[in-house]
């Protein structure tokens, strides 16, 4: 990412050449793109000192389910999709947490080609030893925020994410001509 944002002005003198260019829009996707890097940046250095990354993190966390009553049961194929990421990347991150003795794979008794992956009692140890710090982490990252600003950005990004999700889906984007 930019270490330092073009200025509105630029942004402006780049509209004059290319009318398609919204500067406020550029502007506040930049800076969307900044944000989500510095974000990810924060998550990574506290998810390093406890030797796992973050895909890592996300695997224990849909396998914690909150408020479920005993284990929770879970494909490689349904973490993958709840997770966003292909099917290999799953069995990659569920390969390296098996290894340290935070997940296991059981076979379904009733397909024998299944497989459900579930939290180890040392999976759930280790979420419930760093959860608190990182808990403690987002409200420092977020604590300029008032709660109703909060709602607000919340209501904003989520208008943002299904914007994405539709221009995700539409076959006729426009292809850069070569």
């Amino acid at each position: 990412m930019l270490k330092e944002l073009p200025r509105y002005d630029c942004l402006m003198e780049m509209a004059r050449k290319y009318p398609q260019l919204n500067p406020s829009a550029c502007e506040a996707f930049l800076n969307l793109l900044r944000v989500g890097d510095e974000v990810f940046r924060v998550g990574n250095e506290f998810f390093a000192k406890h030797n796992i990354s973050q895909g890592r993190f996300l695997v224990l966390m849909l396998l914690s389910d909150c408020g479920s009553e005993g284990p929770v049961l879970h494909t490689p194929a349904e973490l993958a999709e709840k997770a966003c990421c292909t099917r290999a990347t799953m069995t990659g991150l569920i390969d390296t947490l098996e290894r340290d003795g935070m997940v296991r794979r059981e076979q379904n008794p009733e397909d024998r080609r299944m497989q459900h992956v579930t939290l180890t009692e040392s999976g759930a140890a280790f979420l419930h030893s760093i959860l608190p710090t990182h808990f403690e982490r987002i409200t420092d990252l977020m604590s300029l925020l008032s709660e109703a600003e909060c709602r607000i950005l919340v209501g904003l990004l989520s208008k943002v994410i299904e914007r994405a999700g539709t221009l995700g889906r539409q076959s006729d984007v426009p292809q850069a001509e070569t």
